[in-house]
């Protein structure tokens, strides 16, 4: 077992830079590289700064769903260690996709080593998907308020019908914290045991829940500010809406949430530019830094053992 944990652990390092390889071949697939350079080149400076600015708070902002999480699994850590975890894992987890699982693999190498088991890391995965979709649901309830017309578009509903969606998305919201404040203890619900969070980590996944989708929309608006103006509000909207249409109608994975965003606000020859920024910024930039991470934590980790595996 000794020489199985040897061999695994540079294995797993070599596989996390294979890993953010093929992801970065996959990203730029369809591109050619000098017209990539040149359309990078060509944006303003000044959108690209503000664009790595919100993409480093949104990532600040996701390190304090683990950070909340980690109390609500009772396995309260440091936040150097939830952030480095956090960023990790959704650095990797954006990217590949199917964010709760691969971003919970990755969350579960770096949890277990700081003694959380199985379960724990369940937790910290189940209470960060809980702040996802409440600060998804108050994002679109703003923009269904404020643009109503633009959900038309999207998903194809009435005005009138975009603003009652707006007020049962509320509702909902509200009932989860009266529920987190009323209800202290387990209950089962159709056979699941649910466990909701104090009122205080409710309150915080209300605060940076919407937070975090404020901050991608901001970087997706500086993204696409570089080739036309277009307002703040529409660009968060669409966000916030596109994701909602992807997960009720299933959209197939060839039109991806962002292309859907781009192809309704902008027309079809300022899109590459936009796109290609944000990806730059929001996802390719923190890929490598995140996968430079991981392979360091793994060759650390195998370091910290080999004593204790010489001694035994």
């Amino acid at each position: 077992m000794r020489a199985l944990g040897t061999f695994l652990r540079p294995a797993i390092a070599i596989a996390a830079v294979v890993l953010a390889g093929f992801l970065l071949r996959r990203t730029f697939q369809g591109y050619e590289l000098e017209d990539i350079a040149k359309q990078v080149m060509s944006a303003p400076p000044g959108r690209i700064a503000a664009a790595g600015a919100f993409a480093v708070a949104s990532y600040a902002c996701l390190t304090l769903f683990d950070y909340f999480a980690l109390r609500y699994a009772g396995r309260p850590l440091a936040y150097r260690k939830a952030a480095l975890a956090s960023f990790t894992a959704l650095s990797l987890g954006h990217n590949i996709g199917f964010a709760a699982l691969s971003s919970g693999a990755v969350r579960y190498r770096f949890y277990s080593r700081w003694g959380l088991s199985a379960g724990d890391v369940a937790n910290v995965v189940l209470f960060c998907g809980m702040t996802v979709g409440i600060g998804l649901g108050v994002l679109a309830l703003t923009g269904l308020i404020l643009r109503p017309d633009l959900a038309g578009q999207l998903i194809g509903i009435a005005p009138s019908t975009a603003r009652w969606s707006a007020v049962a998305t509320g509702l909902l919201v509200l009932a989860y914290v009266v529920l987190c404040a009323r209800l202290d203890r387990e209950f089962q619900l159709y056979g699941w045991r649910i466990r909701l969070p104090p009122v205080k980590l409710a309150l915080a996944q209300l605060l940076i829940g919407p937070a975090n989708f404020l901050l991608v929309a901001a970087c997706l608006h500086q993204s696409l500010a570089a080739t036309s103006d277009i307002p703040y509000i529409d660009v968060a909207t669409a966000y916030s809406l596109a994701n909602i249409a992807a997960l009720v109608s299933h959209v197939p994975g060839g039109l991806g949430v962002i292309e859907a965003v781009v192809t309704m606000v902008l027309s079809h020859a300022e899109v590459i530019t936009g796109l290609v920024l944000f990806r730059l910024v929001y996802f390719l930039a923190p890929l490598v830094v995140g996968g430079t991470l991981l392979v360091t934590a793994e060759l650390f980790a195998g370091r910290a053992s080999a004593p204790e595996d010489r001694r035994a």
